[in-house]
């Protein structure tokens, strides 16, 4: 049975992609978090889920770190995004960063069972009307560059990148992930390698250059 995990911070639009879902009649479980920290949590828990709709702009994902943490932490899931806004370059960047589609909010309910129906068939999915823009929008080098580099690290050294990335010290990483000191400093040396960085500054910057800020929250 495939099993879907919907992760959205609005309830509502949670209960409506669970709804549409359940009326495509497929075999598939449905999961449902709030947030990243519990979609984290609820993959952890439940290795065996294939897809995640993951919500772009949910408090704690920071635009396309989340995409980026699910890929790197669970790299057999696929992970497509939804939102409210449908710019085509950060659609663009969405891809390149491994998202396996994107949903707009505001497709009506017959394309949103079309699109549901053609990521559970483990096809790519953008909406007719924003395919041609968004595969003409070019991808950015340092996008580009920067997947590459994120792809090499292995999920714990993603870890230890995002503690690094919030300001985390040794220590603090160390209790956080159950591990010691020296592995936290082993695992650095690593990351910095595979990111071609040479401090812990360079590689919080390198990472929190997918923070993206939400539309509907920005001032007029």
């Amino acid at each position: 049975m495939t099993q879907v995990l919907v992760a959205d911070d609005h309830p509502l639009y949670r209960n409506a992609l669970v709804q549409a879902l359940r009326e495509l009649g497929a075999a598939a479980e449905v999961h449902q978090a709030g947030s990243l920290s519990e979609c984290q949590s609820v993959l952890s828990s439940a290795p065996e889920i294939d897809l995640v709709l993951l919500d772009l702009h949910m408090p704690d994902s920071h635009g396309l770190m989340g995409l980026a943490t699910l890929r790197a932490e669970f790299p057999a899931v696929a992970v497509a995004l939804i939102s409210a806004h449908d710019d085509p370059h950060t659609i663009r960047r969405a891809l390149d960063y491994g998202a396996a589609g994107f949903i707009p909010k505001s497709i009506a309910n017959d394309e949103l069972q079309a699109a549901l129906r053609a990521l559970l068939n483990c096809e790519e999915y953008l909406p007719a009307e924003l395919h041609e823009r968004v595969r003409a929008t070019r991808s950015r080098d340092d996008d580009t560059l920067t997947a590459s580099r994120l792809a090499k690290l292995t999920p714990q050294q993603f870890k230890v990148l995002t503690r690094v990335a919030e300001g985390q010290l040794n220590k603090q990483i160390a209790d956080d992930l159950g591990i010691s000191e020296r592995t936290v400093k082993a695992h650095l040396s690593a990351l910095f390698e595979k990111l071609d960085v040479r401090n812990r500054t360079q590689a919080g910057v390198l990472l929190r250059s997918l923070e993206l800020s939400d539309p509907s929250k920005q001032l007029s």
